[in-house]
C-alpha cells in the first residue's frame, strides 16, 4: 500500500511529495523517520507513511534537484537530513498552489451546496 491511513490510497496518491515539501519548508531540515512521525502527529494518526513510500519519493526529489541531504553523525549512527534546495522552494510553492486550486475545484464538483454565494 502506498500510504497506510484511514483514507484510501487513491485519495492520498500523488500527495506525498507535497506533504514532504511543505514539512521541509516549515521545519527547515528533517530526517525520514521524523517526517513520518510529524505527518502522523499532524494528521492525528489518520495518515501513516510507510518507509516503502517515503524513501522512493525522497530519492526522486533528490534526483530532481528539489532536495539536498546532509549527513550528521549521532553516536555511532549517521542520520541523513533532507532540506529544500532553491529549486525545491520554488517547486513547493507551485505544487501547493496547484493542490489548493485542485481542492477548490473538487469542492465545487463534489460539494456544490457548500459554495459561498456572492454578496447580495
Amino acid at each position: 500500500m502506498y500510504i497506510c491511513s484511514m483514507y484510501s490510497k487513491e485519495l492520498l496518491k500523488g500527495t506525498l511529495g507535497v506533504i514532504i515539501l511543505k514539512l521541509l519548508e516549515d521545519n527547515g531540515k528533517m530526517y525520514g523517520y521524523e517526517i513520518c512521525q510529524k505527518v502522523k502527529e499532524i494528521s492525528d494518526g489518520k495518515i501513516l507513511i510507510k518507509d516503502g513510500s517515503l524513501y522512493p519519493t525522497l530519492h526522486k526529489l533528490l534526483k530532481d534537484g528539489i532536495l539536498t541531504t546532509e549527513e550528521v553523525k549521532i553516536g555511532k549512527r549517521v542520520r541523513k537530513y533532507y532540506t529544500l534546495t532553491t529549486k525545491g522552494k520554488t517547486e513547493k510553492k507551485e505544487v501547493v498552489k496547484e493542490l489548493e486550486d485542485f481542492m477548490q475545484t473538487l469542492n465545487k464538483i463534489v460539494f456544490p451546496s457548500n459554495q459561498i454565494s456572492p454578496a447580495l
